[in-house]
């Protein structure tokens, strides 16, 4: 069992008293028979809150040899969903979030995200996708993740390792969790995240890279890209390197870029070690579709009627991963 925190909720409400006044008194005579109190009181308890840092969220699938989903949010909607399904399926997830979606959303739906964390059925962790600055790492912080990663993976190790130590500095002394990225993954379409050539995690830099930045989760380059691969270019995953880097770090590990790749290659990932899958492009790429069908009736205008079907779509897409990631019925392990 992982730490747990907790929060306080509303079990139930009792009505105070109010003193019967006859008719025609004044709010003065009222207050002289009865002063003035709330009229209601709410009756609160600690309950166990299945908001867990991602440290504490990948510690359970890494004991017990499953993947995460990370699932990247930019629209409430898509939230709603994705709590759903991962509810329907009894499994854990992350809230994945990169800047440029925060940027779209705003830190404002923080606190909602962060209540609807706290009343969730299943463990679930806020995560700050792709953090490219201290300065956005501290922003999250302060805005309720439970959980930031450091992307310079397209910087020097040396560079890499200063700033990704400092991140681990601040996250760690207030308790939250780090995610880094060493080598680096591809980018297939300009919708898609940053990414270049791919160059491979080398296992001796990873221990490393570990032991030099205190980071609690490492994302590796083993042959995945950021988007959606076109029909010419097939994905292949290095399974070996996978399992090198595996037998020397203790932490959790991270693929990125998981859309798109064969189910048979990312089921080999999950079973080797890999601990964290984001998965971005296809749940919104099966969402979007759904909404372009949707909206060929033109007479379609009213949010309630167009995105319920369009998060059914998502919803299936993003159960298939969970049972490809055998993370379904995990979040008994908590």
């Amino acid at each position: 069992m992982v730490p747990c925190r907790y929060t306080r909720r509303t079990v139930g409400v009792i009505a105070d008293a109010i003193a019967p006044i006859s008719v025609g008194s004044t709010t003065n005579d009222r207050e002289s028979i009865h002063p003035r109190r709330n009229s209601a009181q709410l009756i609160e308890e600690e309950v166990p809150s299945m908001l867990l840092t991602g440290k504490d969220l990948l510690a359970v699938a890494n004991a017990n040899n499953f993947a995460v989903p990370a699932f990247n949010v930019s629209d409430y909607a898509m939230l709603n969903g994705l709590f759903a399904i991962s509810e329907e399926r009894e499994s854990p997830f992350i809230i994945a979030i990169h800047p440029d979606e925060l940027s779209h959303i705003g830190v404002d739906i923080l606190p909602a995200i962060i209540q609807k964390a706290h009343r969730s059925s299943v463990p679930v962790a806020i995560h700050l996708d792709h953090g490219a600055t201290y300065e956005q790492v501290l922003t999250a912080i302060q805005s309720g993740f439970t959980s930031v990663m450091l992307d310079a993976s397209l910087t020097p190790f040396d560079d890499n390792v200063a700033i990704v130590k400092k991140v681990a500095d601040a996250a760690h002394a207030v308790g939250l969790s780090v995610e880094a990225e060493l080598g680096t993954i591809g980018k297939l379409d300009e919708e898609a995240e940053e990414g270049g050539e791919i160059i491979y995690t080398v296992p001796a830099d990873a221990v490393r890279f570990v032991e030099l930045t205190g980071t609690d989760s490492l994302a590796i380059a083993i042959g995945t890209s950021h988007g959606l691969y076109p029909a010419n270019l097939k994905p292949e995953l290095k399974i070996d390197l996978l399992k090198e880097i595996k037998a020397l770090l203790p932490i959790p590990l991270v693929l990125h870029g998981g859309s798109g790749n064969p189910d048979e290659e990312i089921a080999k990932a999950v079973a080797n070690g890999i601990n964290k899958i984001n998965i971005s492009s296809d749940i919104k790429a099966s969402y979007h579709k759904k909404m372009r069908e949707v909206l060929a009736d033109l007479s379609m205008r009213e949010p309630n009627t167009i995105q319920p079907p369009c998060i059914e779509a998502m919803k299936v897409t993003a159960a298939e991963k969970i049972d490809l990631f055998q993370a379904a019925g995990k979040a008994r392990l908590y």
